[in-house]
């Protein structure tokens, strides 16, 4: 027991606490590794090691490198969580930029190297609406704010790679999750009978269930064959009316008949409204490359089922 212990590998997570990084830290512990985060706060997670950080003053607490098998990046303040002030918008980039820049700053001061690097990014890199054009990690970026945001993400990550780590970025679309993010928020006007879709409901939506998406990260850790960047979605993107009607449908709820208007999004969210009116339609193209991989949930209605009805 004491020599499993010994072996165990160290995998430091920034940006730990959030939506994925507490499904992927459960799925992490199961597997036996040992789990550290970066935090700037004083609390306490269970059978998680934590190290402050205070990114504004260069300081990451001794230890936090030593004996670092692997780096997750998640560190990121919410695109969706508030209205895009300009100083909000500094924080969306700096959250995701000054942070990686700090610990691999560390790394090259201390000498200490982890094995692998893997990175969230986001689909925005390809701008937050490509209509129905259909994008690969091959696709150029976009001009607008979510692409600015996502390609100095990728920069800022590419600091660590330049240490010679092999670095794997996954650009995620939307994550559907019983415990956060955008699904409780769609999933609860359904559940009182009042599901509708949003703008046009024609728009895409590049989604993947929260553990296809862990799953992603551990196979980007543990194989050598995983490098360069991989569109984290589902292999078949649902429209905005689609998602509803098949929310209502797994909830055993009728649908609501008018869509919420563009101009009522546009007015509540302003330029925000762009991440829910926009619309994606990503593939991962590069997936296929890996024989290890293959999706828990590839289709829309068995991971809404998983996760409206078991979780």
């Amino acid at each position: 027991m004491h020599t499993a212990c010994a072996m165990a590998k160290k995998v430091l997570i920034t940006g730990g606490t959030g939506v994925i990084g507490r499904r992927l830290t459960e799925l992490l512990l199961e597997k036996g590794y040992d789990v550290a985060y970066l935090s700037r706060s004083q609390k306490t997670y269970p059978n998680v090691r934590v190290y402050r950080w205070e990114v504004e003053k260069g300081y990451l607490e001794e230890g936090a490198l030593e004996n670092l098998d692997y780096l997750i990046h998640l560190a990121g303040a919410g695109v969706a969580d508030q209205r895009w002030t300009d100083e909000r918008k500094k924080e969306i980039i700096r959250s995701r930029t000054d942070t990686i820049a700090l610990v691999a700053h560390k790394m090259a001061e201390t000498r200490q190297f982890p094995q692998a690097f893997v990175s969230s990014s986001a689909i925005g890199y390809y701008g937050a609406d490509t209509g129905d054009l259909r994008q690969t990690e091959q696709s150029p970026p976009g001009r607008d704010f979510l692409a600015d945001v996502t390609v100095q993400w990728e920069a800022a990550a590419d600091r660590v790679q330049a240490l010679g780590i092999r670095t794997v970025k996954i650009r995620t679309g939307v994550v559907l999750s019983a415990k956060g993010g955008a699904l409780p928020r769609i999933a609860a006007p359904a559940r009182w009978g009042l599901g509708a879709p949003l703008g046009s409901g024609k728009q895409w939506m590049s989604w993947i269930h929260v553990d296809d998406l862990c799953r992603m990260y551990l196979e980007a850790l543990e194989k050598e064959s995983w490098e360069g960047t991989y569109n984290g979605v589902a292999p078949q993107p649902a429209t905005n009316a689609e998602l509803t009607r098949t929310i209502c449908k797994v909830l055993g709820k009728p649908q609501w008949a008018p869509k919420v208007p563009a101009f009522a999004l546009k007015a509540a969210f302003g330029e925000m409204a762009q991440a829910v009116l926009g619309s994606s339609f990503v593939q991962s193209t590069r997936l296929g490359s890996q024989p290890y991989f293959a999706y828990q949930y590839p289709a829309l209605q068995p991971a809404l089922e998983n996760l409206l009805l078991e979780s």
